[in-house]
């Protein structure tokens, strides 16, 4: 499940707790999965096969996200997003799959709204008091106006940007909230860091693409 969805420009404000710092972002029209990526894609891209192609993919790094996204551009004809080595930068130019930027991925989770949530938290999201603490198939749960499922609960989403690079250097950003997280991570403001090695059980990421104009 691949389906892209299209999302008009906008603008974000981020805020972060930590610091209680916040800033406007401008986005652009750009494409988002509708679905996170599920393990049967991720599978197919490193032709290894198998993978249930309703769970979403999870136990998957930012590196690992970052390399699929290259795989599937290459196999679909389009302009890898990345460039790998020992850091990873992004070609803006590429018309590639890639991660959606944090800012992207707040104003696709909003919809148009100033809500922290599209909707009641039961009727869109899988997380700790209905999840039974395991992750489900995706586009199980309500969508929000845009038709995004699964943008709160089920699997954190992993994000292009670096968190704090002062404070946590090459830490990259999670959104969105999973199956294990009480319902105060489930809100579209709020933001989580990990390393980009990271795999666990309750994270994997959603696929981009820059659209033109």
């Amino acid at each position: 499940m691949t389906e892209l969805v299209t999302i008009p420009a906008g603008e974000v404000t981020i805020a972060d707790r930590r610091t209680s710092r916040s800033w406007k972002v401008s986005v652009s029209g750009f494409a988002l999965g509708a679905f996170p990526v599920t393990e049967a894609v991720f599978a197919a891209a490193l032709r290894s096969g198998g993978g249930d192609s309703r769970l979403p993919v999870t136990e998957v790094s930012w590196t690992d996200a970052v390399s699929f996204c290259n795989r599937r551009s290459v196999a679909e004809g389009f302009a890898p997003a990345y460039v790998l080595g020992e850091t990873v930068t992004w070609d803006r130019d590429a018309d590639g799959y890639r991660l959606p930027t944090e800012a992207e991925w707040e104003h696709a989770c909003r919809a148009g709204t100033t809500r922290p949530r599209y909707g009641e938290l039961g009727e869109i999201a899988w997380y700790r008091e209905n999840s039974g603490e395991r992750v489900h198939p995706v586009g199980g749960k309500r969508p929000n106006a845009w038709g995004l499922h699964d943008m709160l609960g089920n699997v954190w989403d992993w994000c292009w940007d670096l968190y704090d690079p002062e404070v946590y250097g090459s830490y990259r950003v999670l959104r969105g909230g999973g199956w294990f997280d009480e319902h105060w991570s489930c809100r579209a403001g709020v933001r989580r860091r990990s390393h980009p090695s990271l795999r666990i059980d309750d994270v994997g990421f959603r696929l981009a693409r820059s659209t033109a104009g």
